[in-house]
């Protein structure tokens, strides 16, 4: 029986990988699509937005099985817990992801605006790239620490998250600086302000999921600001 419910654990917990990749991806791909004015790209991750709640629905099932069937106490049981706070972490990437995906079109060429690359780049607007590259760093490592158990990649999060928030607020400064000095960039300036918040969220959901992963492992509770 134990050996059972191990086997299941262990294929779950590989499912959530790939789920939490899969949400990861979404993010990736919409962030590129905004630099890139690909309205294509941006398309399809948003057309990715049922899968993932496909994902979250059968995961989250087979969770709650494991928990009926088997009864699960100690480690065994702090792991699904675990599992349950990264299916939900991974969800909720996705869904940032393709609500950036759903703004390409009011900041690329093709939607009457100029994209992120045709901001000066002496702008801190031109931090977001930067920016998501540090957030999706964080979720890597994230996905990665829970996969192999591995606390060692998220022992930093705290000061790589401190950095986040600083380039989130540095990039709302400069949009309200050029919202003031020219009216006509409200609508592109909100668009960066609000893609900026989205990704400093996708990095409080790495967090989230380092938190339970250190829990799981240790059985210990952190708080990672």
């Amino acid at each position: 029986m134990a050996e059972k419910f191990h086997a299941e654990l262990d294929t779950l917990k590989k499912d959530t990988v790939k789920m939490a990749r899969f949400g990861r991806s979404m993010l990736r791909d919409a962030v590129d699509a905004m630099v890139r004015q690909d309205t294509q790209l941006a398309e399809s991750v948003v057309a990715r937005k049922e899968k993932i709640h496909e994902l979250e629905v059968e995961l989250e099932e087979r969770c709650y099985q494991l928990i009926a069937l088997y009864q699960p106490m100690a480690k065994d049981m702090r792991e699904i817990a675990c599992t349950l706070k990264v299916i939900t972490a991974s969800l909720r990437i996705g869904r940032y992801g393709k609500v950036i995906a759903k703004i390409v079109n009011e900041i690329s060429d093709a939607g009457n605006g100029p994209a992120i690359r045709s901001i000066p780049r002496t702008s801190p607007m031109m931090s977001i790239p930067h920016m998501a590259d540090l957030a999706i760093d964080m979720i890597d490592d994230a996905i990665e620490a829970y996969d192999t158990s591995t606390l060692r990649l998220i022992e930093d999060f705290s000061s790589r998250d401190d950095t986040i928030d600083a380039l989130r607020h540095s990039i709302f400064r400069e949009g309200i600086t050029h919202m003031m000095e020219n009216p006509r960039s409200l609508t592109r300036c909100t668009h960066f302000i609000m893609v900026a918040r989205y990704l400093e969220r996708c990095a409080d959901h790495a967090c989230n999921i380092a938190e339970n992963v250190h829990y799981m492992e240790t059985g210990e509770r952190i708080e990672i600001h």
